[in-house]
């Protein structure tokens, strides 16, 4: 009888990506839902920001309370290895600790009962096993590791250390043979996706990245996440519209517009290159732009917030993801004066309703037109109904549309349809579905 593995990965699809390799070398267990059933147990945790690290914690907490005797419990990814000696101190519940470099050593390490922290960070390639879970049609795709900027308010840095990137081939390889299993949709991620191949001593990598996706039969739609304002040009912008592939998206965290705390949040950019980027991206047919911000970081004035809630209100994002400020050590601004924390809060919450206004005013621009759409499956909200995600958007961060109107077509989950956007009903967009692609 084969043994059960229940696994939770937290944080962002990169650490997504990670958990996919684990499952896939462990796949001699059977994956359960139910941890109590598990012989081993695996939370690939967040560190990014105290709310990420609480729910790490409150996580791995629960699961030990519910475990079965004598199964196996592993804390791995980003908050173990920024914390591992204090974790390995304070949390005698786990049997073995790992961070971010030993993933593909996972099915090793439960054999050995042995806890271990390479001293690399780890990047999946092309031969990395990987299970990909969530959808039979989409698939994200880690570019590269690392991040070279230095940003006040970020510890990824110190953790998982410089820019690495992928080979175009290593890449180019991964996307191919997803294709051969029935994968159309890609989302290429890292952390600093518009420096990608500068440590390769290439200058415009992700516009050769574009161009080699899009010679790879059998990729249909493709977008790109977390472009970084300075390393962002205008030739890129224009690549990415211009693809038949890649997606007009355009995913750039500003984290503000204040050229004040720009300075202090070490960004780079300041005001006018940030709208000259933004505006060229707004301009280009039919684009969506998302971005984040964060509210209450050290240094900003009631003038300066009030500056960035009227820019956000005036641009009309698609999206916008609000972060309150985390006062994280091993930052630049962890010295830095934090704001009351009831500033920070309620900066947070107008923030938030701000984005909840452009999400709303997003929807509404697309009533009346027609997108490629993927049916995900029946929705949650109604079973009659069917969850769709449009082709433009990107899984799971920017919502799901409704299908309440199939025609006579067969219904196949994954695949594409031609969908008219008819109405809004509340968060949810409804459409009708006109013909299968």
């Amino acid at each position: 009888m084969p043994k059960k593995l229940h696994m939770v990965s937290l944080g962002c699809t990169k650490n997504l990506v990670d958990s996919e390799v684990m499952l896939g070398k462990l796949s001699e267990y059977e994956l359960s839902d139910a941890p109590e059933e598990a012989d081993v147990i695996i939370v690939n945790t967040c560190g990014f920001i105290e709310a990420a690290k609480e729910e790490s914690i409150s996580t791995v907490l629960d699961l030990h309370l519910r475990r079965k005797k004598e199964s196996l419990l592993v804390m791995s990814g980003c908050l173990s290895e920024r914390y591992k000696e204090e974790l390995a101190e304070q949390m005698p519940e786990i049997d073995i600790f790992t961070g971010v470099g030993d993933y593909e050593r996972i099915d090793e390490l439960i054999r050995s009962r042995q806890s271990t922290f390479s001293p690399q960070v780890y990047l999946a390639n092309e031969r990395s096993p990987r299970l990909i879970t969530g959808s039979n049609y989409h698939a994200y795709i880690k570019i590269a590791e690392g991040c070279n900027q230095n940003c006040s308010f970020c510890a990824i840095p110190s953790f998982k250390g410089r820019l690495q990137s992928r080979t175009l081939d290593s890449i180019a390889d991964e996307v191919a043979a997803l294709t051969q299993k029935g994968y159309y949709d890609f989302s290429f991620i890292s952390q600093d996706s518009s420096s990608y191949g500068r440590d390769l001593g290439m200058k415009d990598g992700l516009i050769q990245l574009i161009e080699r996706i899009e010679m790879i039969p059998g990729v249909r739609t493709a977008r790109i996440l977390y472009l970084y304002p300075s390393t962002t040009g205008a030739d890129l912008i224009d690549a990415v519209a211009d693809s038949p592939v890649v997606q007009t998206y355009y995913d750039m965290p500003i984290q503000h517009i204040d050229d004040s705390v720009l300075k202090i949040m070490k960004r780079g950019f300041g005001e006018a290159k940030t709208r000259e980027l933004l505006d060229r991206m707004r301009a280009k047919e039919g684009s969506f732009v998302r971005t984040s911000v964060i509210a209450g970081h050290p240094g900003e004035s009631e003038e300066s917030f009030r500056r960035l809630c009227d820019f956000l209100e005036e641009f009309g994002f698609d999206r916008i993801n609000v972060f309150a400020y985390s006062h994280e050590e091993e930052t630049a601004a962890y010295a830095m004066e934090p704001l009351p924390e009831e500033v920070v809060a309620e900066r947070t919450a107008i923030l938030g309703e701000i984005a909840t206004r452009s999400r709303e005013a997003s929807l509404e621009r697309m009533v009346g037109q027609t997108y490629p759409l993927a049916i995900d499956g029946p929705s949650e909200e109604h079973e009659y109904l069917l969850s769709a995600r449009p082709l433009l958007w990107a899984p799971e961060i920017d919502g799901e549309i409704l299908v309440n109107d199939t025609g006579e077509l067969k219904i196949e989950i994954g695949s594409p349809y031609r969908g008219r956007m008819t109405e809004r009903a509340g968060e949810y967009l409804l459409a009708t579905l006109e013909e299968k692609l």
